[in-house]
Formats: C-alpha cells, sequence, structure tokens
C-alpha cells in the first residue's frame, strides 16, 4: 500500500517536475542572452541545445537516474559532434579512427561549457525545492544580472524581467504543488474545472501586455549605485539602454569569429598578425556571410567543399567571365592564432606551399564563396606559419559595367537567392532610404555606387559609436538612423542590406585591410628585368576589416568599399576611369539626409508580436463585458440610489426584483390586466405554467411579506427572491422550448 501511495506522489509531482524545468530553463536563456556578447556562436549553440536535451529527456525518459543520465550523455556528445561541425570548427575526414581522433582534439573547450550548463541544470533542479530555496535561487540570479547591468557595456533590464516572470511563474506552480499534496480532493476537483483559473491567468497576463504596451517611454528616475558614484567622482561614463557603457571599451581589435551580434566598440590592437609579400595590394580576404539575421550575419548549415592539392587549380564558381591578374602572395604569420581559413586577394586560385612544402596539408575549398579553410588536426594540430598563394584579381570594365541593366546582369547569370536575403521583418524605412537614395540611378552599377557615396559622406568613422542613441532593434536601421557613426561592421552590413533591399545580390566579407608597407621593401629591385616589384606589408589586428562583395552577373562578384577613409584596391581596365568605390558623380542634392536628419526615431514595440496585443486587448474586452453582465444587479441598484439620492433599503430592493421579474413574465407571454392584483395574476399563470407554480407562489409569498407584514425585512430576504427570479427565467424558458 505504501508502495502505492509513492508511485501515486511521484505521478502527481511529475507536472511540477516538468514545469520547474520549464522556470530553470527560461531563466538559463536570460544568462545565455548575457554570454551571447563573448562567446563564439558555437558555443552558445551548443549550451542552448545541451539544455533543451536534457530538459526534454529528463521529462520524457521513463527510466531510472542512471539510465537517463547515460542517454542524456550520449545526447550531449551528439550535440556537441554535430554543433562543432555545423560549424566548421572541424571537418572529418578519413577513416572512423581518424574521425574519432579529429572528434576528441577538437572537443576541448566545448565540452567544458556543455557538460558545466548540465550540471548547473540538474543541481537546480534538484536542490531548489522548496519556497524559501526558489527566493533564494531568483535573488541570486536578479542581484547577479542587475551587477552586470550597471558594470558592463550590455543593458540587461529585458533578462532581469524574464527572469522575475519566470520566479513568478515557478513559485505559482510551487504553490499549487503544495495544495495537491495537503488538499487532494480540491485538487482533483480544480483539475476537473480549471477553466476559472485559466481565465484569471489569461486577465491578468493581458493586464500586463496592455500596460506595458502603452506605458510611456521616460527615462529611470533613480541612478545606479555604480553610475551615481561615477558621476559624483566626475569619471566619465555613457548610458547605453539601462547599462553603462564606459569608453573605450574593453574589447580588442582583431579578425572576429562571432559575426551574429555585431556593434559596440573596441580598442586599437597593432599586435602583428601576418606580413605578406606580393606585387599588388590587396585586401585579405578571409570569410563571407550571406544570412542577416537583424543583429549580425550568420551562414547557417555546412556548405559544400572539395579536397584541395598542391598546385591543384581552385575553380571559383562564380568568378564571373572578366579578365583576371594573376598575384602571388608570400604569407608569413606572425602570431600562434588558429583560423578557420587562408588569407588572400579575391579569388585564390593555386595554393603553391605550406610552410615551405609543396604539398597543401589539409585543407578544403568552398567554390560557391571562394573561401580556402584550414583542417588542424593531430597531426596537423596548428595554423601554417607560412604559406604560398596564388590569386586571380579581376579587372573590372568599368565603362561596360555601368551601362549594364539589371535585365541584362541577371536574366542569364543569376545570383542564388541567399545573397537576396532580406529578414521578414527588415525596416521599412530602410528600404525607402534605399530607393531614395537610388532614385537618380537606372543600372545596378550606379545604384551600389551612389548607396557607396551616400554611407561615405553622410556617417562618421569611430570606434566607439554613442549607442545611448540607439533606439531600433535592428541593427542597420539603429545605424542609419539613430547612431549615425560606426566602423567597417556597420558601413559594410548598411551596404549589403541597402543593395539587397534594391535587389541586388551582395554579401558580407571580413578579413583584414592591406596594412602598413615594412620599411624599406617599395626599393627591392627585381630580380629579373620587367619582373614585378615586390612590397611586403605587415598586417596587424587593428587592419581587420569588413566589406561588401556585390555580385553582378557575368562579372562576378566585386568588392565594394563603404567605410569612409579606407582605399579598395581594385584593377580596372582603364587606370583613368574611376572604380565602383569611387563614383564618378555625387549625387548634387541629398534630400533624403536632410530627411534623416530631422526625422525623430520612432519608438515601437517592435519586440511584441501585434496579434499578442490585439489577443490581449480581446481578453481585457470580454473579461469587462463579463464582469457588467455579472454585476448587473449590483449596477441596477447603483442607478437607482443615485436616482433616488441614498441607498436602497432591502424592502427597495425586494420590490425592484419583483418589478424586474413580473417584466420578464409578461415578455413570455404572461400578461397582466390593469385591474388585477399580483396574487390574481400568479393563481392565473400558475395554471397556465404548472411547473413554475412553486417558483411562482414563494415569489408572491416574499412579495406580500415585505408589502404587508410587519416583520423586518433583511438583505437575505432579497437574495431569496434574486435567486428564486433567476430559477424562474430557467423555467418558463424551459417550458416554453
Amino acid at each position: 500500500m505504501n508502495a502505492r501511495g509513492n508511485e501515486s506522489l511521484s505521478m502527481k509531482r511529475s507536472w511540477y517536475h516538468a514545469a520547474a524545468l520549464l522556470w530553470i530553463f527560461l531563466i538559463a536563456i536570460q544568462w545565455i542572452s548575457f554570454t551571447r556578447e563573448s562567446w563564439y556562436t558555437e558555443t552558445t549553440s551548443l549550451v542552448l541545445w545541451t539544455l533543451a536535451a536534457v530538459s526534454i529527456l529528463e521529462v520524457v525518459l521513463p527510466f531510472k537516474v542512471l539510465y537517463r543520465t547515460i542517454v542524456k550523455a550520449v545526447a550531449v556528445i551528439y550535440l556537441l559532434h554535430k554543433t562543432l561541425i555545423d560549424y566548421m570548427v572541424y571537418i572529418p575526414f578519413g577513416s572512423l579512427t581518424e574521425r574519432i581522433e579529429q572528434f576528441i582534439l577538437h572537443m576541448p573547450p566545448y565540452i567544458w561549457f556543455s557538460l558545466c550548463a548540465w550540471v548547473m541544470l540538474e543541481a537546480a533542479l534538484r536542490l531548489v525545492n522548496s519556497t524559501k530555496r526558489i527566493l533564494v535561487f531568483l535573488g541570486i540570479n536578479i542581484i547577479s544580472l542587475g551587477i552586470l547591468d550597471s558594470f558592463t557595456q550590455i543593458p540587461l533590464w529585458v533578462e532581469i524581467a524574464w527572469v522575475m516572470f519566470a520566479g513568478m511563474g515557478w513559485l505559482v506552480c510551487q504553490h499549487f504543488r503544495n495544495y495537491q499534496l495537503q488538499y487532494p480532493q480540491g485538487w482533483k476537483r480544480m483539475i476537473r474545472y480549471p477553466y476559472k483559473i485559466l481565465a484569471n491567468i489569461a486577465i491578468i497576463f493581458s493586464l500586463i501586455i496592455v500596460a506595458s504596451v502603452n506605458m510611456p517611454a521616460v527615462p529611470p528616475t533613480l541612478t545606479d549605485p555604480y553610475t551615481a558614484w561615477r558621476n559624483y567622482t566626475g569619471s566619465s561614463s555613457t548610458q547605453a539602454g539601462n547599462g553603462v557603457l564606459d569608453i573605450p571599451a574593453g574589447t580588442e581589435s582583431g579578425y572576429s569569429r562571432e559575426d551574429n551580434k555585431l556593434g559596440g566598440g573596441f580598442n586599437f590592437d597593432y599586435t602583428p598578425v601576418m606580413s605578406v609579400t606580393t606585387s599588388d595590394r590587396g585586401y585579405w580576404r578571409g570569410e563571407t556571410r550571406s544570412d542577416y539575421t537583424g543583429t549580425g550575419w550568420d551562414e547557417p548549415g555546412r556548405a559544400s567543399m572539395d579536397n584541395v592539392e598542391a598546385n591543384q587549380k581552385l575553380e571559383n564558381s562564380q568568378a564571373g567571365k572578366v579578365k583576371t591578374k594573376q598575384v602571388t602572395q608570400k604569407v608569413t604569420m606572425l602570431n600562434d592564432t588558429i583560423y578557420p581559413i587562408l588569407f588572400g586577394s579575391y579569388s585564390i586560385s593555386q595554393v603553391i606551399s605550406v610552410n615551405g612544402e609543396e604539398r597543401a596539408g589539409r585543407m578544403l575549398w568552398n567554390a560557391d564563396q571562394a573561401e580556402l579553410h584550414v583542417v588542424t588536426t593531430r597531426q596537423q594540430p596548428q595554423y601554417p606559419k607560412t604559406y604560398t598563394i596564388v590569386s586571380e584579381v579581376p579587372i573590372i570594365v568599368e565603362d561596360e559595367l555601368r551601362t549594364k541593366t539589371a535585365d541584362a546582369l541577371y536574366s542569364s547569370n543569376p545570383a542564388d537567392d541567399k545573397y537576396l536575403q532580406v529578414p521578414s521583418r527588415f525596416p521599412e524605412r530602410v528600404k525607402n532610404l534605399a530607393a531614395e537614395v537610388t532614385a537618380s540611378a537606372n543600372t545596378p552599377y550606379e545604384k551600389v555606387a551612389l548607396l557607396q557615396n551616400y554611407l561615405q559622406q553622410n556617417f562618421n568613422y569611430t570606434n566607439n559609436p554613442d549607442l545611448s542613441r540607439k533606439v531600433s532593434a535592428d541593427f542597420v536601421e539603429g545605424f542609419l538612423f539613430d547612431i549615425r557613426e560606426g566602423y567597417c561592421d556597420y558601413f559594410s552590413t548598411a551596404l549589403v542590406m541597402m543593395a539587397r533591399s534594391e535587389g541586388i545580390p551582395a554579401r558580407w566579407v571580413k578579413g583584414y585591410a592591406p596594412g602598413q608597407m615594412s620599411l624599406g621593401s617599395d626599393m627591392q629591385a627585381p630580380r629579373q628585368p620587367g619582373a614585378p616589384i615586390e612590397t611586403t606589408y605587415t598586417v596587424t589586428n587593428a587592419d581587420a576589416h569588413s566589406w561588401a562583395e556585390v555580385y553582378f552577373g557575368e562579372y562576378g562578384w566585386i568588392p565594394v568599399e563603404a567605410t569612409p577613409g579606407f582605399d579598395m584596391p581594385l584593377l580596372t581596365e582603364t587606370p583613368d576611369v574611376q572604380s565602383v568605390d569611387q563614383p564618378e558623380e555625387q549625387p548634387e542634392e541629398e534630400p533624403v539626409q536632410e530627411e534623416t536628419k530631422t526625422q525623430a526615431p520612432e519608438q515601437t514595440n517592435a519586440t511584441m508580436p501585434s496579434f499578442v496585443i490585439w489577443a490581449a486587448v480581446a481578453v481585457i474586452v470580454l473579461w469587462v463585458a463579463y464582469m457588467f453582465w455579472r454585476n448587473r444587479l449590483s449596477l441596477r441598484f447603483l442607478l437607482l440610489r443615485l436616482r433616488t439620492g441614498k441607498p436602497l433599503t432591502p424592502e427597495q430592493k425586494v420590490l425592484a426584483e419583483t418589478e424586474r421579474w413580473i417584466r420578464y413574465a409578461r415578455r413570455q407571454g404572461l400578461t397582466r390586466s390593469g385591474d388585477e392584483t399580483l396574487r390574481e395574476s400568479v393563481t392565473r399563470w400558475s395554471e397556465l405554467r404548472p411547473s413554475a407554480r412553486a417558483t411562482l407562489e414563494e415569489l408572491l409569498m416574499k412579495f406580500e411579506q415585505t408589502r404587508y407584514s410587519p416583520a423586518t425585512v433583511t438583505s437575505d430576504d432579497w437574495k431569496v427572491v434574486y435567486q428564486a427570479a433567476l430559477r424562474l427565467r430557467k423555467e418558463l424558458k424551459a417550458e416554453r422550448a
């Protein structure tokens, strides 16, 4: 009997077990939101999927703890393996043994993030099991996020609000669980008729949503202690949202592995990265991104790649049919950082040697995006120290390209749809701005030139933009209309998305600017007569850069520089013709610029879908209508009180209720003559409607008692009349039906 009781209790607690997991998972997501600023995208994705998988398995698996733990471990290892491959942290090849060795080699440090997340989830689920512990757990999370909001650049008030919401839900579930254990019969009835509880929950949340939507946007009245101290001591700080943004920022420049969350600021780091010896100055291209997320760039899925051998010709599937110039680059790495690709001018066509040997090692070629990836293994654990490559640098036929219409460029040479991708909620005013800037252009080339000129002439370059002016949640809209200053990521992303909004395929590229010419390198004499003069450029972390590439059909991908102060080295067919990064003509008037300067930023509730707001409004309207209907008697008495100027006595309420049920009887066909007493009418009605005889006589008795009896009428008497009148309505309606 005791075993059955424990089993029954375990089943009753299962719903709370799942609910607690849900609230813990929701709180964990807020911490992932904070760490997204500093973690790699693959780390964030791995931790998120680990928490989700462990939570689901904890709920659905009917096994013992040991068996559940084994299944969870297998799931965690699978997610780690899949994440590392999807984000190309490593690319498996060879036999099964070699693949396992590669996987083990690349597991750290990702495995530790995954295991820590799993352990913390399990610990919170099992240790936080009472109301007091829930309150302590929530307090620790809220205080910690509040401190981080004040002492870091990241505003976390939204995350704090979500933690409070999860905590409220968790405490409610804990309350119902305690009620279930103490009053099992009452719990069964509540589960059988849950409509009242659900209705109250819907009304409360609807009121919160409508109130938050209509809350005026005002600055906070109180200042957090850290900001108050900085102001008191005279230290400078810039407010970013509700957090504090210290200038300069704590991050350093360099080749970023995190593109999904662009923005913020950085300090220039002049640590050397590599030296490049070549005959032609260029941008040292790394990776491209195609999927704009609203906050940055992503490259979902794994692209198909081909193995690369030494001296193998690398085919660029979208290189175009223009003439190219072969440019050799000898790269010497000056640090020990492991990069995912080899850097070179667009587009690498051949690998001559790696680390001084005429063998390429393990490398993969992405023909669609012209990227040469490096595979690190146990045999090749480090990034190449030196490598020599050959690039096919396109020679732009600018005069011809300027006249090509969109149909001529893309009808026979269309681009992949991913290079025209625009989020479903991409701001309309960005599209409108791009249309206005390019209104005078007739061809895609001219449109790109006008967009490039607009960005370079109307926005300032800074490595620490003032983020306190940012209103829009969209990265591009915030740059164009709120901040109006930034560095390369702001300009290049804006150019790509404005071009896409005009139907011009474009993609985002990151790598390095040319760097500084080494002393004496320009004085080197050629080894043979007519041979090109080779120059060595030293590239540092401060030269990390991003730019745009625009697709022009048969002419292929052409790089475009949108950042002020940067010069994109391009080869053109005729040197006296301006290239795309320096348009021949600049628009004389910029009405769009004047409009954007005077236009106030729109503050909208873009984070909340409109259907949610309308649903909340509908719930509130229905609730108000129901409350009016439910309290209609009280409202009627209130009107009578206002009419008489004083509260109604119980006698007056009985008489008012009697008049009301008589009017209803008349609407049901029970007429009454003018000289007929109520008793005579009730006697006649009882013969016509025998099923309502008892109720009619009860109502008649109460009326006569109130009118003619010297006995005192109490509030209970008129309530009896009210209940009898409701019963009469049902009886008359049922008999007539």
